[in-house]
């Protein structure tokens, strides 16, 4: 029985790990890393995975599915 408890809660924390940080969330979080190197003039963006390009990647949400790209202005 505990076996299963066990199972169970290690499944549940293996999916969350895996569905990632909302994007809006790690958005704001980054923003206020850059900003507290008082870095002015920047912008930072969501995008689809596929759409980066060669962009600056300064993050992954939702599961890898969206990146968060940064660009000067």
């Amino acid at each position: 029985m505990n076996r299963i408890i066990v199972a169970v809660l290690l499944l549940s924390a293996a999916g969350t790990a895996f569905a990632g940080k909302p994007c809006e969330e790690l958005k704001t979080e980054i923003a206020a890393k850059i900003d507290a190197k008082h870095a002015s003039g920047y912008t930072l963006e969501i995008v689809a995975s596929d759409a980066a390009g060669d962009a600056k990647v300064v993050g992954s949400c939702e599961g890898g599915a969206k990146k968060i790209v940064y660009s000067k202005k």
